[in-house]
Formats: C-alpha cells, structure tokens, sequence
C-alpha cells in the first residue's frame, strides 16, 4: 500500500496525515515553535471559527478567552484529532474527517498559517514543508492502535527521550491519553476504548518500544 495522494478523503473514517520540512530542514526548533504548532491546529481543528489564527492573536486576552470559549461551545469540527506527535523536522497527526474536505482544509490552514509564522520570525521566505501532505487510511481496529503507538513512540525512535520519560514529552497526545494534561486537544476514546485501563494502554506501548516500521501493522508509514 503507498502513501500518495491523490485520496478521497470520507467522512467518519480515519487517516494518517504526516509531513516533514522541505529537505529535511527542522521545522520545529523553539519551545515558542512547538507551542504555536500545537495552538494553532488546536484551533484550525474547529471550522466556526470566523478569523484566522494570527488575527486571532491579536486580540486582547479577555476578547480570546471568550471567543475560544463561544467556539468550543459550538463545537463544529471539521475533524477530530485523535493522536498527534511533532518532532524537530516533522509530524505525524491520526485524525478522523469530519466534514467534508475536512481534513484538506485542516491541514491547509494549519501549515500555512505555521508557514507564514516561521518565515516572518526566522526572515525567510517559501515553502516549509515537503510538498502535499501524505495520508493513508487506517483500515481496522488493529491499524488504529499500532498506530497511535506508533505516532506516540517518534521521540523515543528518534533518541529524543528516553522509554521511561515517554509521558513528559509536550509534543504529543501521550500526555493527555495518561490524563497528565486537560488540553482536550485529542479524543482519545477510540484508541483507549480498546484498553481497560490508561495503564494497560501505557503498557501496550512501552512492551513495544522496538517497534519498527516494518511491520505489518505500519507497513503503510513512510516518507517518499
């Protein structure tokens, strides 16, 4: 199975949507990097949404609380993000459309409004990422949960931290699958659904901590 577009995104089913930055460049090297990603698709995720996030920044501290609030209310998503994890020159997102061109929008929106905020703060211009996103759909219950260890497992393949640190990367869902955090970033019940315990899930994913993308379960996962 490949990893190229062009796909038809449907609605209420489950993609693997991942990029890394043009030539392999570090995309994420701040602290204020990594947060602005994680703000950013955190409010792309919902589509009532009526500025766009730069402008939304703008606005003073007590006008953002309540529009966010108004949002959230609302809660008209055009995905859900179900597991995330950035690292230093790419990302990995599990989501599930929506609405339509859910996902293609979502996607639009969160790397160009990244894009514009890297190139102003670093002074360069064009692309930041490699091209059109890659996706793949998750086909049944075993994928879904492969590859939420998966995704949550990059920093510990890429040396980043050590196994046993895992749940104090700030850069993924694992926090928030552990319930370490209230961001309600992710909706993490479908993977979790499948495991009695948060703990039974922690431990499925650190008893495979070698996992490689080899498998047959991820055999779908790879950048071209």
């Amino acid at each position: 199975m490949t990893s190229t577009r062009p796909i038809i995104f449907a609605n209420h089913e489950i993609y693997h949507v991942y990029n890394r930055g043009v030539e392999k460049r570090p995309i994420f090297i701040t602290t204020r990097d990594y947060q602005r990603m994680v703000d950013t698709f955190h409010y792309y995720q919902y589509i009532n949404t009526s500025l766009r996030f730069s402008h939304y920044l703008l606005l003073p501290k007590l006008d953002r609380v309540n529009y966010m609030q108004d949002i959230i209310k609302k809660a008209i998503k055009g995905v859900a993000i179900l597991a995330y994890c950035l690292m230093p020159n790419h990302f990995h997102f599990m989501i599930k459309q929506l609405q339509e061109d859910g996902i293609s929008h979502f996607v639009a929106n969160v790397t160009n409004s990244y894009t514009k905020y890297f190139n102003t703060k670093n002074k360069r211009v064009g692309p930041l990422v490699q091209g059109a996103f890659k996706a793949v759909r998750v086909e049944s219950d075993e994928q879904l949960i492969h590859l939420s260890r998966y995704i949550h497992l990059n920093p510990v393949s890429a040396f980043l931290i050590r196994l046993n640190k895992l749940d104090t990367y700030r850069w993924s869902s694992f926090m928030e699958y552990m319930g370490q955090n209230d961001s309600k970033i992710c909706d993490t019940t479908q993977v979790r659904n499948h495991f009695l315990t948060i703990e039974r899930y922690k431990q499925f994913v650190f008893d495979q901590a070698a996992y490689t993308m080899t498998s047959e379960k991820i055999k779908f996962i790879s950048f071209d």
